[in-house]
């Protein structure tokens, strides 16, 4: 597990969370795209109070915002203040943005204050994960959305570790958060959490994108220390008609601090 000095180290600029954007934006077969397909999700009533965790680069809001025209409010925070600056910088002043530095295991917000909270891809992250998520149903209203995205086990770097697998090569991928396991921890803190999958892959035509991709996760350590022309060279391989293909497993959780009551259970 990455400790929490070596995450602030991964994430004090954007660079390295740009690196993976990148291989994504440009090589997923599903041209919906993740961001756009998390927002095909999100239910965003009028006048809500919107916290996101772990917000990086600010990125995903980037042609969104038109979203808080209903008098919403966003309130953007991340760990990293390298990361706040980056959010601060892609999206620029509204009168709906706030920007502070959080750290989720201990948010300085007032209990019920958040209609809406989101934490995408940044849970396994997180080192003590269920005090996290108490202040998560903390400060999320008792009618609130928690919205959480992550990946399943056996995406991208298993596969690529696999490939690499004589020369040295070891899974490194965080797992503390997936969607496979994700269920029975948000279950203990809420009432209602449904998953959803993302159905996509990557097919990459330049191998060099992928060794960025590589170099850009300090949980892959055993491949970086492979040689260049080997990673390269197994990669280019397992090429077909000039094209990797990399499973991307991706999806998120829909949480509620109380079930809504259906309309037969209504009576109606």
């Amino acid at each position: 597990m990455n400790s929490p000095e070596s995450i602030k180290i991964q994430y004090k600029t954007a660079d390295n969370l740009t690196a993976r954007i990148s291989l994504h934006e440009n090589y997923s077969v599903n041209k919906q795209g993740f961001v756009n397909w998390l927002f095909s999700l999100y239910r965003i009533p009028p006048n809500s109070a919107i916290l996101e965790l772990g917000c990086g680069s600010g990125n995903m809001w980037k042609n969104k915002l038109d979203l808080l025209n209903n008098g919403s409010r966003l309130l953007l925070t991340d760990i990293s203040e390298g990361m706040v600056a980056a959010a601060m910088k892609t999206l620029g002043e509204n009168k709906n943005l706030s920007f502070e530095r959080a750290d989720i295991e201990n948010l300085p917000y007032k209990s019920g204050s958040f209609d809406i909270v989101i934490a995408n891809m940044m849970l396994y992250h997180v080192p003590d994960l269920d005090k996290g998520l108490n202040e998560v149903s903390r400060v999320l209203s008792d009618k609130g959305s928690f919205y959480c995205a992550t990946f399943w086990e056996n995406g991208i770097m298993p596969h690529i570790s696999v490939l690499l697998k004589e020369y040295g090569a070891k899974d490194g991928t965080n797992k503390n958060f997936t969607l496979q396991n994700g269920y029975d921890i948000l279950k203990k803190h809420f009432t209602e959490v449904k998953r959803f999958d993302y159905e996509d892959r990557l097919e990459v035509t330049d191998i060099e994108d992928v060794i960025y991709y590589i170099s850009s996760l300090e949980s892959m350590s055993s491949v970086l220390e492979i040689d260049r022309k080997i990673i390269k060279n197994v990669l280019e391989k397992n090429t077909v008609n000039g094209i990797l293909t990399l499973p991307k497993e991706y999806g998120t959780f829909v949480c509620k601090k109380q079930t809504v009551p259906s309309k037969e259970s209504k009576g109606e």
